[in-house]
């Protein structure tokens, strides 16, 4: 082998061992930030679940509220009307 090819091979072997070393690096960094994500996508789905819980809880109890001030508001216009008849 020639002394120019034997440099290039030198060459090309350093490289493709740097190229190692960075594709390791950004391998770990890679399944560093998957299991952060994985975290914060855990704690966003509690959160979420726990303020679909609430709103739910907030609508069973708003729901009969509403209908009885309706019911109410309906009742006083009637009475109203059967007391202006009389």
């Amino acid at each position: 082998m020639s002394s120019a090819a034997e440099i290039l091979v030198i060459i090309v072997s350093v490289v493709l061992c740097i190229f190692l070393i960075v594709s390791i690096i950004l391998g770990v960094y890679l399944i560093r930030l998957s299991a952060e994500i994985r975290k914060i996508a855990k704690s966003a789905e509690q959160t979420v679940s726990s303020i679909g819980s609430a709103v739910s809880g907030v609508a069973k109890l708003t729901s009969p509220v509403f209908v009885a001030e309706m019911i109410n508001r309906m009742m006083k216009k009637y009475s109203k009307k059967s007391n202006k008849g009389e």
